[in-house]
């Protein structure tokens, strides 16, 4: 533990983020937006975003939402086998990446791909590679649930190699199969969650089963967990914070056939800091959570500072907007440093 007590954060990126829409976006896009600089957005509404005209639409709802804050939705669409490539051409600019996720595999996901074989997906992917339009990829096969991101490690490498120009985004890895795997193709990269730094599958399901805690990917294993921090905290050059702060109403994650996701957006600057602190590493956060984002996708985020300082903190039990109520990473509990400004 240092005896550092202030910490300044220059335009914060989340990289993976869910706003969803309607009353939910209104309750959680200003707990992001008021922080964060900008942050990558996935489209799996319902239904999916896939054409220009949602997308814009979208855009605006967020920029309504998030009116009074500095603050840059980066737009995804959702993957599908058969877009064009004029289609592509002309929305490129309206967008950061396209995201692909395999059907079914997580929240909203059931017109997704049914098929990862290279061949099939080869028509978007090669229009992407062409205009530079980056890939993200929800990594899970159907298998067995611990085992289904190391399960995709081949689909990953088979895609790198056959699209050595395109530029693709392993999300919220969980594994350090993922980890090893950064290194061994130039065009891989990843994003890892605050709450998969901290968590196992024994803080979801060891004792009491923990709702909030319920996400997927699951979390893994100790060794798992280890990988992804020292990777973090290091800021390995290709690794970039990427909450996948998933928001669901109370009642759904409190219920039978538990919701999949972990809401964090109002304490992730506060706890990383504080885990970046406790391990002397505060030096790489800026890295971790902007620097890298930038360089990877090439992007110069709207100016904003967050000035961070050792104070106790106790988090809301809930967060609520009309008639949506979530609840957050470590309700109730104490974390260690707060917000003191934001510029």
């Amino acid at each position: 533990m240092s005896n550092i007590s202030t910490f300044e954060l220059n335009e914060p990126l989340d990289m993976h983020l869910h706003l969803r829409d309607g009353e939910m976006l209104g309750l959680v896009g200003p707990l992001t937006s008021e922080t964060f600089s900008g942050a990558l957005v996935m489209p799996n509404l319902v239904p999916p975003i896939t054409t220009k005209e949602e997308l814009l639409s979208y855009k605006q709802r967020i920029n309504n939402i998030c009116e009074q804050d500095n603050f840059e939705p980066y737009l995804t669409l959702f993957f599908k086998n058969d877009y064009s490539y004029e289609f592509l051409e002309d929305i490129k600019n309206d967008i950061i990446a396209i995201k692909l996720y395999p059907a079914g595999i997580t929240t909203n996901s059931e017109t997704g791909v049914s098929s990862m074989d290279v061949e099939v997906l080869r028509p978007t992917l090669e229009s992407m590679s062409k205009l530079g339009i980056p890939l993200c990829i929800h990594g899970e096969t159907n298998g067995f649930v611990m085992d289904r991101e190391k399960e995709f490690m081949p689909i990953y490498e088979a895609i790198a190699k056959a699209f050595p120009d395109l530029k693709i985004i392993m999300e919220h890895i969980t594994t350090k199969d993922a980890i090893e795997l950064l290194d061994k193709y130039e065009n891989l990269y990843a994003t890892v969650t605050l709450h998969h730094l901290l968590i196992t599958l024994d803080d979801v399901a060891g004792g009491m089963l923990h709702p909030h805690l319920f996400c997927k990917p699951i979390a893994k294993r100790p060794e798992d967990r280890t990988a992804l921090l020292n990777a973090a905290l290091k800021a390995h050059p290709k690794l970039m914070f990427g909450s996948d702060s998933a928001p669901h109403p109370k009642h759904r994650k409190e219920s039978c056939g538990c919701a999949a996701g972990v809401f964090t957006s109002p304490i992730a600057l506060q706890v990383l800091t504080q885990i970046f602190e406790e391990h002397g590493c505060l030096d790489n956060l800026n890295k971790f959570v902007s620097l890298n984002a930038q360089r990877i996708y090439n992007i110069t985020p709207l100016k904003k500072k967050i000035i961070l300082v050792k104070k106790d903190f106790i988090v809301p039990s809930a967060y609520e907007y009309n008639y949506e109520s979530v609840v957050p990473m470590y309700s109730g509990e104490r974390i260690f440093w707060s917000i003191k400004s934001i510029d």
